[in-house]
């Protein structure tokens, strides 16, 4: 597929592919999303920013240039911002392929690193990987904050050739800046969108979901994708969350990062809780999802780790022929690119939640979409 090289959310030209659980194909213009859900669903989005979390600097001890690009961290609090898990790169910077980056300067607990006006020291290595660190941070969160506004920028892939400014990474509902790259499937929808899908009797509820890194260009690190990465439930949308399972009603993700909390909220009982978690999950052909019916995600690359979780929605067949029909019509991947919406495949057990709290497995057979006007859609 086509990387796309500019950051433009919502380009009027965006295309999507709609994948229904029968397996059919149907090809649909994104600026029309909101046509696509019906009266009663419910649309889960992520609403977290995203960080500045590229930080470029010097290893202190060899004096060394070296990039850390923060990865995760246990809590989506902002006043407990001191620690984070980072990968470390060598020379270069976003213009080279990720893959091609040399590696950085070894780093051995105890060692500092300078970036800007923000100081940090090796912690420890982590999973015995050389370049997957956690770093603490001085100064207070106040002092931490300021030092990443101002000299941190957002993570950035070769395939944008121009620099991201900030808010090219957020979507319109961006709120609290604890994601390290953009929750992007977000970005198919603005408040017309929105708007349309209201009109249509569509609910629409956010979670919070500190999304985390895409690629590090190392096999094995990627192999670990995606890290631990925690995440907040508000108790209104757990609440709208139990009343469309109750109902019977399509539970549609904003994104792959929404499928992962909500999946990992589920685990325990097989409802949705409002509150913080943290999701340690990876999703995949044998997860037995609980709770989402469909994903509105990027197009993504066999391998990945985003891919995977697609797999828990389709078969590895109906994915072969959606790649297919990628690649022959022109979608363009990454961030900026054309959107999927996967429905979860037909016959797959649904738990739904009894009265009693306890998950009841069902099979829907009925159409959750109508199709009589995505007849009608170009192609």
């Amino acid at each position: 597929m086509i990387a796309a090289g500019v950051p433009e959310q919502r380009p009027a030209d965006a295309k999507l592919l709609l994948v229904d659980r029968a397996g059919h194909l149907i090809h649909w213009p994104r600026r029309d999303l909101g046509r696509l859900f019906q009266p009663g669903d419910l649309a889960i989005a992520n609403d977290a920013a995203t960080m500045p979390a590229s930080l470029t600097g010097r290893h202190v001890a060899t004096g060394r240039r070296i990039e850390a690009r923060l990865a995760g961290r246990d809590t989506l609090d902002v006043d407990r911002v001191t620690s984070f898990t980072a990968v470390l790169f060598g020379l270069g910077d976003f213009r080279m392929r990720t893959e091609d980056r040399p590696p950085p300067p070894p780093v051995a607990p105890g060692d500092r690193l300078e970036f800007g006006p923000l100081r940090a020291t090796v912690v420890r290595r982590l999973r015995d990987h050389p370049r997957l660190v956690a770093l603490a941070f001085a100064g207070t969160p106040a002092a931490i904050w300021e030092g990443l506004a101002r000299h941190g920028r957002p993570i950035q892939y070769a395939h944008v050739p121009q620099p991201l400014a900030l808010w090219d990474t957020w979507t319109p509902f961006a709120t609290t800046p604890v994601a390290f790259e953009p929750p992007s499937a977000g970005f198919a929808l603005d408040w017309r969108a929105l708007a349309s899908m209201r009109a249509r009797g569509t609910r629409f509820a956010t979670i919070t979901h500190a999304a985390g890194l895409s690629s590090t260009g190392d096999p094995e690190l990627d192999a670990w994708l995606p890290f631990d990465e925690p995440y907040h439930i508000p108790e209104r949308t757990a609440f709208e969350l139990r009343q469309a399972r109750a109902d019977g009603r399509r539970v549609v993700a904003i994104g792959t990062t929404v499928v992962r909390a909500l999946e990992h909220a589920a685990g325990r009982d097989g409802m949705v809780h409002g509150g913080d978690g943290v999701a340690t999950q990876r999703l995949g052909p044998s997860t037995s999802l609980r709770v989402v019916d469909a994903v509105l995600s990027g197009t993504h690359e066999h391998g990945s780790s985003h891919y995977e979780l697609l797999r828990a929605f389709a078969d590895d067949l109906t994915l072969a022929r959606v790649g297919q029909d990628l690649e022959a019509r022109g979608y363009r991947t990454h961030e900026f690119g054309d959107s999927v919406l996967l429905e979860r495949r037909q016959g797959t057990r649904i738990a739904r939640i009894s009265g009693e709290g306890q998950p009841v497995t069902t099979r829907r057979s009925e159409p959750a979409i109508d199709p009589q006007p995505l007849t009608a859609a170009p192609r």
